[in-house]
């Protein structure tokens, strides 16, 4: 399975993640997941950016949702006639890999990207997917419209 983002998308998370730093930001990917080949390629139609609800003095290295927040965007998404893939947050001067508190709150189907942002400065960009049996992340493919592609 792959993850595909346009450019415009790319340096939105970059953006985010930057303008956020020295904590983390966070947000949503709304779009369809697409058969193509016998491969699922996972289309992000919008971006969603969200408020870190985590207590502010430990934003710096985490990031939580509202229960409510994610009520109404299902809402807003199904009324478009998306459904969230997934999720993207910064992680910053700290690499794009999951930590153990991201891994202890993914949840399977969603694909989860990480922007790592250094000094302010977006760096690397990776997704990741829980597996359902080992609950651990896998790394997954992210394309991206203007031809680049990365591997986690």
């Amino acid at each position: 399975m792959s993850l595909v983002l346009t450019r415009e998308q790319w340096l939105q998370i970059e953006r985010e993640g930057s303008a956020a730093y020295p904590n983390e930001c966070c947000g949503a990917m709304l779009g369809r997941d697409e058969s193509q080949n016998a491969q699922i390629r996972r289309i992000v139609q919008k971006l969603e950016p969200l408020k870190n609800a985590f207590e502010a003095g430990e934003q710096y290295h985490r990031f939580s949702l509202e229960p409510r927040d994610l009520m109404l965007l299902e809402k807003r998404a199904s009324s478009a006639g998306l459904a969230v893939l997934g999720f993207y947050h910064s992680h910053p001067d700290h690499p794009a890999k999951p930590s153990e508190y991201d891994r202890s709150h993914a949840w399977p189907f969603y694909s989860y990207v990480i922007v790592e942002i250094c000094k302010g400065h977006a760096k690397e960009m990776t997704s990741w997917r829980l597996d359902e049996n080992s609950e651990q992340f896998a790394a997954e493919e992210i394309i991206r419209l203007d031809g680049e592609r990365t591997k986690s």
